[in-house]
């Protein structure tokens, strides 16, 4: 942005140019940049869920406009003649001395475009005389190239975002890194959090789809937010069940923060209720299990279907471990493996006994969290 600044302010009247297109982003619909003279450029994100005002005034825009007509270019004088009212955005602009307004979009194919707005949208504001036919014929030029650089940069950012989504920012980071190959899988230590909700299936046959979907939404909203924040990597969601990792090289510092994780999550779930029943919505709670041994962290699947996720005897022995939460009575159960690797934080753990789990050769002590 600042490179074409440099080559078209000198060119042509240039006070402000802006730049947007859409973004495939859980948090933002849409990402621009925009130049000021004296200023230099800002990137711009917009938030998916805008604000009503914030809303309002897009649908008041000259970009809505433009690319929601079939036309190429949308142009205003902001001179004498100018009549107030139609745009909001350009009233300012008039206001703070601009006397002309050019807005272009470059338009691309289905197979090449993200998200609903079919291309590149650029706006060039100008003062002075305003643009003459040759200034627009050079913006007009400029486009297509213009276009292709900007929408390179944001399918980057936008390929980083969706990977992340949905397979974790760890995860992302090693696809993008090269490890796209089926098999192949790195040994880890880890440790392994297992956890469902407790009493969903009720809730999901007695309640409509929305209401369902939405509190599986919230519950997951409060577990991912409380993991991520202790450093553990989100893997898979499983219907209403969660699987995650905390690896690292200090067991204990690994153990400590999935505990840490888990009382965040506890918290959060409470908190989570007493809205929920304000609302006069369904409730749940959580079962946690954690385990901690050697995974295979990599790639499983097809050739052309993968998944990015960790296999091994850890991750089902966890998800047995978990089972056993409801007839324990209990919401947070760690294994011999965890207790023993949890070093200072074994003094918050209370034994629950020795029991025997499904395709575990022997039975092993549990332990669950010291209520005191």
């Amino acid at each position: 942005m600042a490179a074409v600044s440099m080559v078209v302010a000198p060119l042509v009247p240039l006070t402000r140019m802006a730049v947007a297109c859409d973004m495939l982003d859980p948090s933002f619909d849409s990402h621009g940049v925009t130049w000021k003279r004296g200023e230099g450029a800002t990137i711009e994100d917009y938030e998916r869920t805008p604000t009503p005002e914030a809303e309002n005034e897009w649908l008041k825009s000259p970009f809505h406009a433009l690319v929601t007509s079939d036309d190429r270019m949308l142009r205003r004088r902001l001179d004498a003649g100018y009549t107030a009212g139609e745009f909001p955005v350009l009233d300012e602009f008039k206001r703070r001395g601009a006397t002309d307004y050019v807005c272009l979009v470059e338009r691309i194919s289905n197979d090449m475009c993200f998200g609903v707005t079919r291309g590149v949208v650029v706006s060039w504001c100008g003062d002075g005389r305003g643009f003459d036919d040759a200034s627009i014929r050079f913006m007009e030029a400029l486009m297509p190239a213009f276009a292709t650089a900007f929408l390179a940069r944001t399918m980057r950012k936008t390929t980083r975002a969706l990977l992340a989504t949905y397979l974790g920012q760890d995860a992302a980071d090693r696809v993008l890194a090269g490890n796209v190959i089926r098999g192949r899988a790195e040994p880890l230590r880890a440790v392994v959090w297992f956890a469902d909700l407790v009493g969903f299936t009720r809730v999901a046959d007695t309640q409509s789809g929305e209401i369902v979907l939405a509190m599986l939404n919230d519950y997951a909203e409060a577990q991912v937010e409380a993991i991520e924040g202790q450093g553990g990597h989100v893997l898979k969601f499983i219907g209403d069940g969660l699987l995650a990792i905390f690896p690292g090289a200090e067991e204990a510092s690994a153990c400590r923060s999935a505990l840490a994780a888990a009382d965040d999550f506890r918290a959060r779930v409470r908190a989570l209720n007493e809205r929920r029943r304000a609302a006069g919505l369904p409730t749940s709670e959580a079962h946690v299990a954690l385990h901690i041994g050697e995974v295979l962290y990599g790639n499983v699947g097809s050739m052309r279907r993968l998944d990015f996720t960790v296999l091994g005897a850890a991750v089902n022995e966890a998800a047995r471990i978990e089972a056993l939460c409801g007839s324990l009575d209990q919401p947070v159960i760690v294994s011999t493996a965890f207790a023993d690797a949890a070093g200072e934080a074994r003094s918050r753990l209370v034994s629950l006994g020795r029991y025997a789990m499904k395709g575990v050769s022997k039975p092993q002590e549990l332990f669950t969290l010291d209520p005191g």
